[in-house]
């Protein structure tokens, strides 16, 4: 969530059930709204007992009420925190404390969003219901929306004003089953999670959701060269995900002696890729402000974060101390500890007695506390702009257009060069990012 209201976008993880992982694209979608289209709702004969389940359940205690107790009924009256506050008995019938319909404020079908703020402001209400000419409800509006659109204004959002959100699936014949849910959940991008991606298998899953789910837009990958970025781009895939064995927690070139310099791989593949006006994505190695703004310059579209995100407030897992410096843990999903909750799909496609034997292509560490991402990536993108300036570039357009114009320049460093880059000279120094 905090991903897409700075202005990115968080790929939800597929060792989750089927039924989790569209659970937590559905939160994502229903965090923020334009105009809410699905809302929950409920019927006058509903009682203050079903009102507290729901709230226990998804978080929030405002509901429209309508006479079938589904979207599209008509529009009956609509109940909020306050009105269930000092309800003591639970069998309570709806009908006997919502607010009615003769002193609701709603708006009619077909105005804009802006309109619909205008109205809530005067009203002062918390909710506005908009229903069409037959007072049947069409949609709902939350106050509390505009004040997030007011603190989020670079927020990621969809044509309904939903914050974007993507999610991961395997290429296992019950991923077909897994991608059909989250598409019923509203994902606006699946990324298909492979170490390899160039298999039959990756081909087979992205050619059935181009032709199941044409709208839905596909990332396949992992890969490192154009051959193999050519064979994802013909099965539909749009955009690339570029990387293999550069992670700061992958193994992989050390146990299986396969992959490639990332700077390498991004410049050649993403230089492949846009003649065929494909975007890929910079997976792997990027560990400071600086590597982004080499990724982007040389041709990525996009950066993927795995370990400078994961000690933020916002990453799973809980912190702990060491020699007296906050930590949060930090495991690859090549990792054994991360193979046995799943993470094995990335690597193995058949069960038999061939694969029982896990090789693990990943490690489990511990990454630094970085704050909040609310602080955190308003620090990145600052870095990167900086970056960008000091190269002469005044966009990330720009800067492909001098990279294939041979105006933008990489040169290969010495050791010696790379030392006295950095921090030298000093007998201790404290490194603070922001």
């Amino acid at each position: 969530i905090m991903m897409a209201l700075q202005g990115g976008i968080g790929i939800i993880h597929s060792n989750f059930s089927i039924e989790e992982q569209a659970a937590q694209v559905r939160k994502v979608k229903k965090f923020k709204n334009g105009f809410i289209t699905d809302p929950v709702c409920l019927s006058p004969q509903h009682t203050a007992e079903d009102v507290f389940k729901i709230k226990a359940e998804l978080g929030f205690s405002s509901f429209p009420i309508t006479d079938t107790g589904k979207m599209g009924g008509k529009l009956m009256g609509i109940i909020s925190n306050r009105d269930t506050s000092f309800i003591e008995d639970p069998t309570v019938k709806i009908s006997e404390f919502m607010t009615p319909r003769d002193r609701l404020t709603a708006a009619m079908e077909g105005l804009s969003l802006s309109e619909a703020n205008e109205i809530l402001k005067r009203s002062k209400k918390g909710k506005l219901p908009v229903v069409n000419e037959t007072d049947e409800l069409v949609a709902l509006i939350a106050r509390t929306d505009l004040q997030k659109n007011r603190d989020f204004p670079l927020a990621s959002k969809d044509n309904n004003k939903q914050l974007l959100v993507g999610a991961a699936i395997g290429t296992r014949p019950e991923d077909r089953d897994r991608a059909r849910a989250l598409v019923e959940a509203g994902v606006d991008v699946i990324v298909v999670d492979s170490s390899q991606g160039d298999s039959r298998y990756q081909l087979e899953i992205i050619c059935f959701m181009k032709s199941e789910f044409p709208q839905l837009e596909v990332i396949g990958g992992n890969v490192v060269t154009p051959s193999q970025a050519w064979h994802l781009i013909q099965a539909g895939a749009d955009g690339l995900r570029v990387g293999m064995g550069i992670g700061s927690i992958c193994t992989t070139q050390e146990i299986c002696a396969v992959g490639r310099a990332q700077a390498s791989a991004v410049y050649h593949v993403s230089k492949f890729a846009k003649k065929h006006g494909i975007p890929i994505v910079a997976d792997g190695g990027i560990k400071s402000t600086g590597h982004i703004t080499k990724a982007l310059c040389l041709g990525a579209g996009c950066v993927m974060m795995g370990s400078m995100l994961a000690g933020t407030d916002e990453a799973p897992g809980e912190y702990f101390y060491q020699d007296g410096v906050r930590l949060k843990r930090y495991r690859g999903m090549g990792s054994l500890e991360a193979m046995n909750k799943g993470g094995e799909k990335r690597y193995v496609w058949e069960n038999n007695s061939a694969t029982a034997v896990k090789v693990a292509q990943g490690v489990s560490g511990a990454v630094q506390d970085k704050g909040t991402l609310r602080r955190y990536i308003p620090y990145l993108t600052q870095g990167v702009r900086h970056g960008l300036q000091d190269a002469g570039v005044s966009s990330i357009d720009q800067a492909k257009e001098k990279l294939y114009a041979n105006k933008l320049r990489f040169e290969i460093r010495s050791p010696a060069a790379q030392k006295e880059g950095g921090v030298h000279g000093l007998h201790s120094y404290q490194k603070r990012l922001y």
